[in-house]
């Protein structure tokens, strides 16, 4: 058996791997949210994992990513590969390239890449209206803030609603969500939060849940939080 199916029992009462299958995940980016995100999804029991990214380490990664640094200078793939595999025993399948919308993807995607113009480029090519893709969940931070979106890519209420929150690289260099400071508690707490709207979205579709939240922004200087569904 697999380690992380075995790890996987001490939360069976909450979200049950087993059920879940080997549905595709897709994890764009494995940054400061990407790189946490797919280690907690390994760590769940899930196996059909696939993290993109064509970046390095850099040492200025080590503060808020799951890498350290033995890690600087290999590609993020490579090393979130050892450190899953090394944790988890859960084997991630990788690729090493940039993102643009022309790649398949899978049933849910964690869409986290470093720019919103990329993020909008993989939207509009791979995402909206795509009948396969289940679940869109994006998330944005800043040092001490963030938001969650979870997305239906083919309702139109929500294509709409998640549309008129995205914004250009010029308004989110000077907006809360757009700063280059990042700090690793703030990727902890937004990693957690989006995997928490996995779960939760897979087990409405178990008829186990109530609605789920399409946008979930937080704040920690001062503690705040707001949610509304599309």
């Amino acid at each position: 058996m697999n380690p992380s199916r075995i790890e996987a029992l001490r939360h069976l009462e909450v979200f049950s791997p087993t059920e879940f299958g080997e549905r595709r995940i897709d994890v764009v980016g494995l940054g400061a949210t990407g790189s946490r995100i797919m280690m907690s999804l390994a760590k769940l029991g899930l196996v059909n994992l696939h993290g993109w990214d064509h970046d390095t380490v850099e040492e200025h990664n080590i503060a808020n990513q799951i890498y350290g640094l033995g890690d600087v200078g290999k590609l993020k793939v490579d090393a979130a590969f050892e450190h899953i595999k090394g944790e988890t025993a859960t084997e991630i399948i990788k690729h090493a390239e940039e993102v643009n919308g022309s790649q398949g993807l899978g049933e849910i995607v964690f869409l986290l890449t470093d720019t919103m113009a990329s993020r909008k480029a993989i939207w509009d090519n791979a995402l909206k209206f795509k009948l396969h893709v289940k679940l869109v969940i994006e998330t944005r931070m800043d040092a001490d803030n963030g938001r969650v979106y979870t997305i239906n890519p083919s309702q139109l209420e929500h294509v709409k609603q998640y549309e008129e929150t995205l914004y250009t690289d010029e308004v989110a260099a000077t907006s809360a969500c757009g700063a280059a400071t990042t700090v690793g508690p703030t990727a902890e707490l937004i990693s957690g939060f989006a995997v928490w709207q996995m779960i939760r979205w897979f087990n409405i579709q178990q008829g186990k849940g109530d609605a789920l939240d399409n946008e979930f922004i937080f704040s920690v200087r001062p503690y705040q939080m707001f949610s509304r569904t599309f």
